[in-house]
């Protein structure tokens, strides 16, 4: 024969001994009454199971006098890996009778099953096996698949209420010695087995409708949390919505004030023309003999008017489009108030895409305000464009006025040759003095013509200046355009954010009307529990022939008995399935009270 592993038998047997006492403790609670205090014996024993197998394997830790061997140190570190743990652990550390990390570690383990999550505890500890090797050989129970066998089993004890005393029990000095007799079976035991069976079945029954309940209240408390982020964030963009109209009432006050301060530079602009033209009209006379110099100029002055009224009319064009943009950001900001105000009280959907949707408002705002200030600074440019274009109107009447009176001089100064050649015989003496008289003119016309050409200088340097303005404007106006496609590509994201807003209440509408349906059925359930409690199971016995096709039953017809109604039915007849969260195939139901229905063999165990 092969010799077995001694630690691999008492593993054996520890896994053995804890599903005995785990599974007396059940069915001696469901039939004393579930709830347990410190003094029954089953409850003692389990303890005493519970306390030999944490001490399997455990490492000798040396002390400063003595070896030390005892559980407290692993169970203590369940405060580090499961949060909710530090309350019993600091609970345990102030009771004033627990000298000994034995009695820590025993009171640990009463008040983690009053709480019913041992089995969770322990759990947590086996999942980190590296911290455990610090306290446990690597052959302990609690490092190997029986110590995750033993938590499986843990996980019944939820079924049962403890109302355990720790503060005033002697834990220190308790000792721990195993009474196989309780686990011994007698003929009593064996008598009221369908009785447990029953209340087994009943009371899961009980914690499968408990727990649904659970999950709905926690969704529809989570569902009831963002409606209220939801109507904060909808109050929120209310009032900036009120922001952005009072910053637009600001800026079209603003923009009627420039609009009479440029009326009033037109008015002063027309009466300085008006001086000026005085002031040409008594220089002209001075230039009459300038008719060549005087043409160039003006075929020179009448291109560079083209040019200007070009201009102008391209800065009206661009005028035109920012006004129409304008009006499209103002059609879309109200388009967006009405939505807002019809979606007010419909509107459900995830805080993170609205604060998208809020931060593209921001950036559309600022962009507004950006092209409202080009276009400020564009009616500006503008205003001076149309100055200069006065003044080169008005220097433009003046030269033509200056050629008609140079063509008069012209006339007159033709006849007055024809009159000297006829006198030219008499008069010789009168005209060597009207020669000099012409020489001095020639000096004065010299000395005009130099202030011309100073004055033509001044105005190729003006001519330069309105050129780079329009250059810089050719750029605004790309700059105006580029910011347009931007514009539009947000609109686009805006709709698009709308659309999944829409499908998002969509969704939450469909889980609203879920969660009114399910409540609705465990409400069914419950009614059909509270008229059905009174019943009592058939006997296996008893029945022979399935309550809707009254057929007999066999091995291919098998038994399916309602835990409410009592009623009993063949595979066949009961089709109804539903799917339970705990479990990965779904149950069958009952027809008459919806219940779930359990399958019955010739020992009558579910």
């Amino acid at each position: 024969l092969a010799v077995k592993d001694p630690t691999a038998v008492e593993r054996a047997n520890l896994l053995n001994m804890a599903k005995l006492s785990i599974k007396g403790l059940i069915e001696s609670a469901l039939s004393f009454g579930r709830t347990l205090d410190s003094d029954y014996p089953p409850l003692q024993q389990f303890f005493v199971v519970m306390e030999h197998c944490l001490k399997h394997g455990l490492k000798v830790r040396k002390s400063f006098l003595s070896y030390n061997k005892t559980i407290w140190g692993p169970l203590e570190l369940v405060e580090k890996l499961y949060p909710e743990a530090e309350e019993i652990a600091a609970s345990v550390r102030d009771l004033p009778g627990l000298k000994t990390p034995l009695g820590r570690a025993r009171a640990w383990l009463r008040l983690a099953l009053m709480q019913k999550k041992m089995a969770d505890y322990l759990r947590c500890l086996i999942i980190q096996r590296d911290l455990l090797s610090e306290f446990y050989e690597y052959h302990a129970l609690m490092m190997e698949e029986e110590g995750a066998v033993i938590v499986g089993l843990l996980v019944g004890l939820n079924v049962i209420d403890a109302n355990l005393c720790v503060k005033g029990e002697d834990l220190d000095s308790q000792v721990g010695v195993i009474d196989f007799s309780v686990y011994l079976k007698s003929d009593d035991d064996i008598g009221g087995k369908e009785r447990n069976v029953q209340i087994a079945a009943i009371l899961d029954q009980k914690n499968y409708v408990e727990e649904l309940n659970r999950q709905l209240n926690s969704t529809v408390s989570s569902l009831h949390a963002r409606v209220d982020s939801l109507e904060k964030s909808n109050t929120k963009l209310i009032e900036e919505l009120a922001i952005a109209k009072n910053n637009i009432i600001k800026l079209q006050e603003e923009n009627h004030q420039l609009r009479s301060e440029n009326t009033l530079i037109l008015m002063k602009t027309q009466h300085h023309l008006e001086a000026t033209k005085v002031d040409v009209e008594a220089e002209l006379q001075t230039y009459k003999h300038s008719r060549q110099g005087l043409d160039e100029m003006y075929n020179e002055a009448r291109r560079q008017l083209r040019e200007e009224a070009q201009l102008r009319q391209d800065m009206e064009n661009e005028l035109v489009v920012q006004v129409s943009m304008k009006h499209e950001i103002e059609l879309a900001m109200k388009l967006l108030e009405k939505d807002i105000h019809e979606k007010q009280d419909t509107l459900i959907g995830l805080r993170q895409q609205l604060d998208e949707v809020k931060a593209i408002n921001v950036e559309m705002y600022q962009k507004l305000q950006v092209s409202e200030d080009a276009m400020k600074e564009k009616n500006e440019i503008i205003s001076r464009l149309e100055d200069k274009t006065n003044q080169i109107n008005a220097t433009m009447k003046q030269l033509e006025q200056r050629l008609q009176q140079a063509e008069k001089a012209q006339m007159e100064a033709e006849a007055e040759d024809v009159k000297l050649k006829q006198e030219y015989v008499n008069k010789s003496e009168s005209l060597q003095n009207e020669f000099s008289q012409k020489e001095k003119q020639l000096l004065q016309l010299e000395t005009d013509l130099k202030i011309e050409k100073e004055w033509r200088q001044t105005l190729e340097d003006d001519l330069q200046k309105e050129k780079e303005t329009v250059s810089h404007l050719r750029t605004e106006t790309q700059e105006i355009v580029n910011l347009k496609k931007e514009f539009l590509k947000l609109q686009e994201k805006n709709k698009q954010l709308k659309s999944i807003c829409e499908d998002q209440e969509a969704a939450l509408q469909e889980l609203a009307s879920k969660l009114s349906e399910s409540k609705l059925k465990i409400e069914d359930i419950k009614e059909a529990n509270k008229a059905l409690q009174g019943q009592v199971w058939l006997k296996d016995k008893e029945a022979t022939h399935c309550k809707l096709c009254e057929k007999e039953f066999s091995l291919s017809k098998r038994k399916h008995h309602c835990r409410n109604c009592g009623e009993i039915f063949c595979n066949a007849c009961s089709d109804n399935e539903l799917p339970l969260p705990s479990s990965p195939k779904p149950v069958r139901v009952c027809d008459s009270c919806h219940a779930i229905l359990i399958q019955r063999c010739s020992s009558n165990v579910p």
